[in-house]
């Protein structure tokens, strides 16, 4: 796990040079962002977790019991675990393409304003309905996250390997 905490930070840190500097974005924080950027992504990544916890359901699975995050009472681990296939194809592209093509955020009290919102909702949305090769066929990506899913579920019973979905880019 150290070399996650190592390799997000330099990731975090490349996309700070590439992000325009207005926009104020130094480093990532996952709890209370203090600028619009965090605050996006934060948003974003809320739209995610829900569609990933509604896979994890329907195929079946416990989504508080983790493999990769810690159990702890109340945080659904698995639900976090699938995410990190779907993060930066989903949210991150989505997001800083935008902003790096002009694209404006406004925070008010610590929140993205309402177009704010909706611009992020309709870029994560629209990755989630955008088509994906994924075994020989194109797949919506929230079709592909609810096959993840399953073969999760197939895994934990013993009848398949898992294998984590990787995006061309």
């Amino acid at each position: 796990m150290g070399f996650e905490g190592t390799a997000g930070r330099m990731y975090w840190r490349e996309i700070a040079r590439m992000l325009p500097d207005d926009l104020g974005f130094a480093a990532r924080e996952h709890q209370g962002p203090g600028d619009a950027v965090n605050a996006a992504l934060n948003y974003g990544y809320g739209i995610l977790y829900s569609h990933v916890w509604g896979a994890v359901m329907n195929a079946g699975l416990e989504p508080f019991a983790g493999f990769l995050h810690v159990d702890r009472s109340g945080k659904p681990s698995l639900v976090l675990d699938l995410v990190e296939e779907f993060r930066q194809p989903v949210v991150d592209r989505a997001i800083l393409t935008w902003l790096n093509k002009g694209g404006r955020l406004t925070i008010v009290n610590g929140l993205l304003d309402s177009p704010s919102r909706e611009a992020v909702a309709s870029r994560v949305l629209l990755r989630l309905i955008a088509t994906e090769m994924h075994r020989g066929k194109q797949h919506q990506v929230r079709s592909i996250i609810q096959m993840q899913a399953r073969l999760a579920a197939s895994a934990v019973r013993g009848l398949r390997d898992y294998r984590p979905f990787t995006f061309k880019w």
